[in-house]
C-alpha cells in the first residue's frame, strides 16, 4: 500500500512527534494508522493499540497481511489467562488488547512497562479524564517516560463541544501537539486536484406533490421547535433551529441539553421532543423511500396518535392536513386523475402509484452506462457499476427497481400494506413501466452468481476466464444486473464499518452512482481515485434540487469545515506547558492529586498526616474495570489492587465492604432479589457493609417525581423495596453520590484513618476461620426467627443461644419467653403468634411450614 503525497506527510509528522491527529472524515486515516502498525510489527517493538472494534483489529490485519507483514498483530482478549498474556508481553510486536484487560494486567505488574515501545489510541474524541484509556495512559507515563503516545480521530466536531475539549482531551493523553488536517488543507487539495474525479451532477426535481409534503413537514417542525423553545427557556436557542432539527445529530444534541433535567420536564415538552424526532423521521421517509412507504408512515402516524391522543396540537394544524391529503395523492393521484383511472378500469380507489424522481434518473444513468459499455473506442469503456444507497431498505428498493421496474415494485407494496385484495396488482403491471426496461435475470440462485456474471465481461479483457472475486463485503447485493455487472452497497448501517472501502478496492468499479449524498464516501472516492490513477472512473451525482436532502449534505460539510476552523483557533492560541507529555521526573500531572491521599491532614488528630501512607489501597473487583471509579480512585493517591471477589465490588478496610450500584443495575438487582442476596453475604462477612447508589450527572432519575407521593404502597416501586431492604438489614447503610467523582473523594473520606484491607482475606472471605457471631449458626432458621411477632435485632441472639430450635421454642411458656427476652411484652407477642388459633386456612398453612422448619436447627456449623 503506496500512501499518497499529503499521507506521507501527515504519516512523517506524527511519526516524528508524539501528538493528536485530526483529519477530515474520509481522508482514508486507516491507511495512516495500518502505516504505523506495518512500522512497529517487529518482535523487537512492543506496541499497544487502544479503543478499537473488533471490526478494526480485522480490517488491519487483513491490510498488513496482503502485504506480506510478518508476525502480525494479535488480539488480546479474554480468552487468554494470565500467564499467556504474560508471555505475549514478552514476544513483542503490536498487541490489540481491551482497555479493561491491560488496565488490570498494568496494575497486577504483568506488563514490562519499561519496554513498551509505544501506545497508539484510535477514536481520540472519546478519551476522557475518567475513561479506561486515560487511567492506562497515565499509568504508562508513571513508569515509562520514552515511549510514544499517538492518538487518531477523524471526528473533529466531536473536539468543538464544551469548554475546551481538545485542550483536555490532549491533556488526557499527554501529548503537546497538536496536527490538523482538513479537506481544505493545501496539500489534500493539490493531491486530489491531480486526479480529480469526472463526476456528473445529476439535479433531480422534487415531484409538485413531495414539494408540498416538504413544505408542510418543514412548517410542522418550526411550530414544534418554537413551542419546546417557549416551554423551556433555558434551552441554547442558537443550538434548536430548523436546520439542525433534520440533522441525524439533532436528538444527541437535544439530549445533551435536556437529559440533566429530564424528569423534571412536563409532558408536553417530552412529547414535543417526540414529535421533532417523528417528523424528521418523516421527512427522511419522503426523499428515501417510495411513495407507498411514505404514505405508510404518514398515515400509521395520524392513526397512533389519534388513537392513545398524544400530541402537542401539530395534528391540529392546517400543515398536517395538507401534509396526509398530499401524501395519499401521491398514491391515489389527484380528483381529476382519480376520476379518468375509474372511469377507465371500473374501480374504486384505483392507485395512481407515483414513482420516485430518482429511480427515473437512475435508469437514464444505466441505460447512459449500457451505451458506453457498447462502444468500444469510449473513454471509459467495458466496467462494472457501484450503487451507493442510504441504507439497506433503499438498496433493496433499487435492486427490485432494476430487475422489475418501478410500476411492479409500487403494485407489491401497495398490495401487501394498503390493499385488502391483490386485485390491483395485475391491472397496474399493464401499465408502461418508463424508460427502463425490466431486466430477466433469472431467480435460481444456481444461475445468478457473480462469478458468472463477472464471465460475461472476461472478453472485454476486464477479468480473466473464470476468475474467482475474493468479494467479503455481506452488506452488498451482488450481481444485480448482468450487463454491466452491477453492485448495490448501503452506506450506512453496515455489519462492518471498512465494507465499503473494502468493496471499493475489490469491485474496481469503471462506475459509481452515488444514489444518495454522503460527505464520507465522496472523498473516499477521490482517495480510491487518486490510489488507482490508471484505472478510468466516473462518478453520477444524484441528489434533489431544493430539498432536505440538498440542505442536510450541505450542513454536514459546513459543520466539519466550522470544527476545523475552531479547532485551527484553538490550537494557536491554547498554552500547553512542557511537562504536559508526562516525560519529566517528578512531573506534577502524575502525582495523582499532587498529595497521596494517606499523606494529607488527618483533623481528627490534630492536623498531623494519617498513618500507613505508603499502603493506602482500595481492593477492586475486576468486573468493576469496566466502569470509571477505578480510574478516578487511582487519580486522588489511593493503590488499586485488582482481585476477583465474591462478597462487594469495593474492599475499603476490614470492616468496610461496599457494593456498587447505578440506577439502572439498583432497579433491575432490586426485581430480581439479587441485590437481597448480596445484601446477606455483605452483612454475614464485614461490620460495615455499604450499598453505594451511583448516578450518572448527564441522565436524569429520581425516586420521587415533582408531586408528593400517593398515600398508596405498592411493592413493586423502588422505594418501596428499598425501605424494606434497609428494614431487614438494619446494619446496611446507603450512600448516594452523584457522580464518579463524588464516590472516589467519599472514599477517601471512609478509609483516612482506617486500618488496609488484605486482598487474600478478601477474596477468601467465605473461608476466614475467625468468622462474625451471626456466621455461627444456619441462617435459615434465623431469618424465620427474625420475621416472627416480638421477635427484633436486640433479643434474637439471647434465643438463639438458650433454645435449640424453633420446635422446642414453639414448646416453652410465656413466663420462660420473658426471662429469655427479657421483655415481657415482646414474649407475650411470640407467644400468642405460636399458641393463638388461626382460621382453617391460615392454620394449615402454618401447620405445613412449622413442619417442614421444625426439623431445622442453629447450631454451629461443622467447619
Amino acid at each position: 500500500m503506496s500512501l499518497l503525497e499529503y499521507e506521507q506527510q501527515i504519516f512523517l509528522d506524527a511519526f516524528h512527534e508524539d501528538g493528536l491527529l485530526v483529519t477530515a472524515r474520509g481522508l482514508g486515516l486507516e491507511r495512516i494508522i495500518t502505516s504505523f502498525l506495518k512500522v512497529y510489527c517487529d518482535a523487537a517493538n512492543l506496541v499497544l493499540v487502544l479503543s478499537t472494534l473488533s471490526l478494526d483489529e480485522e480490517y488491519y490485519i487483513e491490510e498488513l497481511e496482503k502485504d506480506n507483514v510478518s508476525p502480525l498483530p494479535k488480539v488480546i482478549t479474554n480468552e487468554y489467562n494470565a500467564s499467556d498474556r504474560q508471555k505475549l508481553y514478552l514476544q513483542g510486536g503490536v498487541l490489540f488488547i481491551t482497555s479493561r484487560i491491560l488496565v488490570v494486567d498494568l496494575l497486577t505488574d504483568r506488563v514490562p512497562i519499561e519496554n513498551v515501545t509505544g501506545i497508539i489510541v484510535c477514536r481520540a474524541h472519546r478519551i476522557v479524564e475518567s475513561c479506561q484509556e486515560a487511567f492506562i495512559l497515565r499509568l504508562y507515563r508513571q513508569k515509562n517516560k520514552t515511549g510514544f503516545i499517538k492518538a487518531f480521530s477523524h471526528n473533529a466536531t466531536a473536539f468543538t463541544a464544551g469548554f475546551s475539549h481538545v485542550e483536555r482531551t490532549m491533556k488526557n493523553l499527554f501529548v503537546r501537539k497538536l496536527f490538523l488536517w482538513p479537506r481544505f488543507q493545501a496539500n489534500v487539495q493539490e493531491t486530489l486536484e491531480k486526479h480529480k474525479v469526472d463526476v456528473v451532477e445529476i439535479q433531480v426535481q422534487l415531484t409538485n406533490t413531495m414539494v408540498a409534503c416538504q413544505a408542510a413537514l418543514l412548517d410542522l417542525l418550526n411550530a414544534c421547535i418554537k413551542e419546546l423553545k417557549r416551554c423551556n427557556t433555558a434551552i441554547d436557542s442558537e443550538e434548536i433551529t430548523v436546520e439542525n432539527a433534520i440533522s441525524k445529530s439533532f436528538d444527541q444534541m437535544i439530549r445533551l441539553q435536556l437529559d440533566p433535567v429530564w424528569h423534571q420536564l412536563g409532558p408536553k415538552t417530552k412529547q414535543l421532543v417526540s414529535d421533532i424526532k417523528t417528523l424528521r423521521l418523516i421527512l427522511g421517509h419522503l426523499t428515501q423511500y417510495d411513495c407507498v412507504t411514505f404514505y405508510n408512515m404518514v398515515n400509521s402516524v395520524r392513526t397512533s396518535e389519534k388513537t392513545f391522543g398524544q400530541n402537542t396540537g401539530w395534528l391540529f394544524l392546517e400543515s398536517a392536513d395538507n401534509l396526509f391529503i398530499h401524501a395519499k395523492s401521491r398514491v391515489y393521484g389527484d380528483e381529476e386523475s382519480r376520476k379518468k383511472l375509474k372511469k377507465e378500469s371500473k374501480q374504486k380507489d384505483v392507485p395512481l402509484l407515483e414513482p420516485c424522481p430518482k429511480w427515473e434518473a437512475l435508469a437514464e444513468v444505466m441505460e447512459e452506462i449500457s451505451e458506453h459499455n457498447k462502444k468500444a473506442d469510449e473513454k471509459l469503456g467495458h466496467g462494472r457499476v457501484l450503487i451507493a444507497a442510504e441504507d439497506d431498505r433503499t438498496c433493496s428498493q433499487i435492486k427490485e427497481f432494476l430487475c422489475d421496474g418501478s410500476q411492479s415494485l409500487l403494485a407489491r407494496l401497495f398490495n401487501k400494506s394498503i390493499a385488502t385484495k391483490g386485485e390491483y396488482l395485475e391491472e397496474v403491471k399493464k401499465r408502461p413501466i418508463g424508460k427502463r426496461k425490466k431486466q430477466k435475470i433469472s431467480k435460481d440462485p444456481d444461475n445468478v452468481t457473480l462469478t458468472q456474471m463477472v464471465g460475461k465481461t472476461a472478453e472485454n479483457g476486464d477479468v480473466k476466464e473464470g476468475e474467482e472475486l475474493p468479494f467479503t463485503s455481506g452488506d452488498a447485493y451482488y450481481g444485480v444486473l448482468p450487463d454491466p455487472v452491477t453492485i448495490i452497497h448501503p452506506l450506512h448501517g453496515c455489519s462492518d464499518p471498512f465494507s465499503l472501502v473494502r468493496t471499493l478496492n475489490e469491485v474496481q468499479p469503471r462506475y459509481i452512482v452515488l444514489y444518495d449524498p454522503d460527505m464520507e464516501f465522496v472523498r473516499q472516492i477521490e482517495v480510491y481515485r487518486a490510489t488507482t490513477p490508471g484505472s478510468p472512473l466516473r462518478v453520477y451525482f444524484l441528489m434533489y434540487t431544493g430539498s432536505v436532502e440538498e440542505q442536510r449534505y450541505l450542513t454536514t460539510l459546513r459543520k466539519e469545515k466550522e470544527a476545523f476552523e475552531y479547532l485551527i483557533r484553538e490550537k494557536a492560541t491554547m498554552v500547553i506547558p512542557e511537562e504536559r507529555e508526562g516525560k519529566m521526573e517528578n512531573d506534577p500531572n502524575l502525582t495523582r492529586d499532587a498529595t497521596p491521599a494517606g499523606a494529607k491532614a488527618n483533623t481528627r488528630k490534630g492536623g498531623q498526616p494519617g498513618q500507613n501512607q505508603s499502603q493506602n489501597k482500595v481492593i477492586v473487583d475486576m468486573r468493576e474495570f469496566r466502569s470509571e471509579l477505578p480510574s478516578l480512585i487511582h487519580r486522588r493517591g489511593m493503590d488499586i489492587e485488582p482481585v476477583t471477589l465474591e462478597v462487594g465490588d469495593y474492599i475499603l478496610t476490614p470492616d468496610v465492604c461496599v457494593e456498587r450500584k447505578s440506577v439502572s443495575d439498583l432497579i433491575g438487582s432490586l426485581n430480581n432479589g439479587r441485590l437481597y442476596n448480596q445484601c446477606v453475604s455483605m452483612c454475614r462477612y464485614y461490620k460495615r457493609p455499604i450499598l453505594l447508589i451511583e448516578f450518572d450527572p448527564n441522565k436524569s432519575f429520581s425516586l420521587q417525581g415533582k408531586y408528593q407521593m400517593s398515600n398508596d404502597v405498592s411493592v413493586q416501586e423502588t422505594t418501596t423495596r428499598l425501605t424494606l431492604l434497609t428494614l431487614h438489614f438494619p446494619k446496611l447503610r446507603v450512600l448516594w453520590c452523584q457522580s464518579p467523582y463524588a464516590t472516589a473523594e467519599l472514599f477517601e473520606e471512609i478509609k483516612m484513618g482506617r486500618e488496609q484491607p488484605d486482598a487474600n482475606e478478601a477474596m477468601t472471605v467465605s473461608s476466614v476461620e475467625d468468622i462474625e457471631w451471626s456466621d455461627k449458626y444456619s441462617h435459615q432458621p434465623q431469618d424465620m426467627l427474625l420475621r416472627m411477632p416480638g421477635v427484633n435485632s436486640k433479643n434474637y441472639r439471647q434465643i438463639m443461644n438458650k433454645v435449640q430450635d424453633l420446635a422446642e421454642l414453639s414448646t416453652m411458656s410465656e413466663v420462660e419467653l420473658t426471662s429469655i427476652m427479657g421483655h415481657s411484652q415482646n414474649a407475650k407477642q411470640l407467644w400468642n403468634f405460636l399458641h393463638k388459633e388461626h382460621n382453617p386456612s391460615d392454620n394449615a398453612t402454618s401447620t405445613k411450614t412449622a413442619k417442614s422448619e421444625a426439623g431445622k436447627r442453629w447450631n454451629k456449623r461443622k467447619r
